[in-house]
């Protein structure tokens, strides 16, 4: 096929060689004469296209105005009287809209507008009053006449003008027809933090075994290096650092809140969200479905629970299998949507079974307690209940009691009676029976910080009594460490 090369007959050059000049002008005093002349050309032109598209356009808006007023003046409501309420109308309340141009003291359109009124009324008022309507009339035609023609010429003017720019090439012709540039794919997502990621498998590597004279003697020297003693210090501390769970990010905090059974809804949200589908987003959002069973939070934990079984399903189906899974479901394909669905109501109920479990355990776990141990095994405790407050008619008797005042003796016994009063039932219950156990048993379903208030008030009240003069509490590993204090004092 030829190749046309004729479009270069357009480009403009300042130094062609063909120029001929005077003999006495050198030559690059020429080109630059040259030069300038293009430019000096090419921006006067550029001017006269601008002037000629700004005129046209004000032409656009004053034409269909001026049509107007010759309807309204040539029907039955018009006529001189109309013509002099528009002429005082446009003197007194001109509108300020203008033709957008950046002209110095550029008047507006109601300006040009009232400027051609006037010219019509001074060629009309000097005719008799019954020749001034008609006169008028023909001088608005006139002047519309004038302006059609006038907006022709200007829009053939253009029209040359243009196509004169279109001759010549310049740089502001210039532009890109095409381009090629690569873009690289986005990485994928990062998985899940804490997530657990499948080692990668092994590749066989090939070793080389020498024959040796005695086996025996071989394989009785040290263990390979490269396998840990099994009491070694790396494999303990593995063992002791506890296992992280992995973590929502706020992309499957935002996809673990979409409705139950919205399977679309859940395609356009993977689609939209790449770190969706990662290493660990299942697992992620299967703790995050225990968490909130465990918490009483039982719809959400049902669509944290769908949402991970959901994405389990998309990576079983291999490399396309986002879109083979939710092609059917959407589709609502029985077959696979009564599978789906028996799966998440069999595994939820699972859940809900190993979160009540959970709570139970959590529930039995021996808790912090206060028991009452003599610090001497060969000590006893005792408990002195009394059967009421002190009678109206105290009498002492006995030896010991003659510095003892009456009153004083009937506070004490009063607020021993009050003290008592104030336990619970099952405290007095066990206080009344005397056995250490009882009480203890008491004393062990209560919490720490009342139990211990409870000993001081009976320590303080009399009710309870012992010989070494001491009470200790017997927590955890106490027992061992107040054996090993009793073996030392009897030593």
């Amino acid at each position: 096929m030829p190749l046309n090369y004729s479009k270069w007959d357009q480009l403009e050059l300042s130094d062609d060689s063909d120029i001929e000049g005077h003999p006495n002008v050198d030559k690059r005093s020429l080109i630059r004469w040259k030069q300038r002349d293009i430019h000096e050309k090419r921006e006067t032109r550029k001017m006269k296209i601008s002037a000629l598209r700004a005129e046209i356009a004000c032409n656009g808006v004053l034409s269909p105005r001026l049509h107007s007023i010759r309807a309204t003046l040539g029907s039955a409501d018009g006529g001189l009287k109309y013509f002099q309420q528009l002429v005082e109308k446009l003197q007194t309340q001109p509108s300020p809209e203008a033709p957008p141009t950046n002209a110095k003291d550029q008047p507006t359109y109601d300006a040009m507008v009232l400027s051609l009124l006037l010219q019509v009324w001074d060629g009309a008022k000097s005719l008799p009053a019954d020749e001034r309507e008609a006169a008028v009339l023909s001088g608005l035609d006139k002047h519309i006449k004038q302006l059609t023609d006038h907006t022709k010429q200007l829009e053939k003017d253009l029209v040359d003008e243009e196509n004169e720019q279109r001759k010549h090439i310049t740089s502001e012709d210039i532009h890109e027809g095409f381009e090629s540039k690569y873009t690289p794919a986005k990485p994928p997502p990062p998985p899940v933090k804490n997530a657990k990621i499948d080692a990668p498998t092994t590749t066989k590597t090939k070793t080389t075994e020498f024959e040796v004279l005695n086996p025996a003697a071989s394989s009785s020297k040290a263990p390979s290096p490269s396998v840990a003693p099994k009491n070694s210090p790396d494999s303990i501390e593995e063992d002791e650092i506890e296992e992280e769970l992995p973590e929502l990010t706020p992309s499957l905090e935002q996809f673990s809140r979409l409705s139950l059974w919205g399977y679309a809804q859940s395609f356009n949200f993977i689609q939209a969200n790449r770190d969706v589908v990662v290493p660990g987003a299942s697992d992620a959002l299967l703790v995050a479905a225990f968490r909130a069973e465990s918490k009483g939070q039982f719809e959400y934990a049902k669509k944290c629970l769908h949402q991970s079984l959901l994405l389990q399903y998309c990576e079983k189906l291999g490399k396309d299998g986002v879109r083979l899974f939710f092609q059917k479901m959407i589709a609502d394909d029985q077959r696979a949507v009564s599978v789906f669905v028996k799966d998440v109501e069999g595994t939820y109920a699972h859940l809900k079974t190993r979160a009540r479990a959970a709570a139970t355990e959590v529930s039995d776990v021996q808790r912090e307690q206060i028991q009452l141990v003599p610090e001497n095994p060969s000590a006893s405790i005792s408990f002195n209940v009394p059967d009421g407050p002190p009678p109206e008619d105290l009498r002492l008797e006995g030896p010991g009691t003659e510095d003892l005042e009456v009153e004083q003796v009937r506070e004490a016994l009063q607020m021993r009676w009050d003290v008592f009063e104030s336990f619970p039932e099952d405290l007095k219950a066990a206080l009344k029976v005397g056995t250490l156990d009882e009480v203890n048993k008491v004393l062990g379903s209560m919490d720490v910080n009342i139990a211990e208030d409870v000993v001081g008030k009976l320590e303080m009240a009399g009710i309870m009594s012992f010989v070494s003069g001491g009470v200790r509490d017997e927590t955890g590993n106490g027992d061992e460490e107040d054996e090993d204090e009793d073996e030392e004092n009897a030593e």
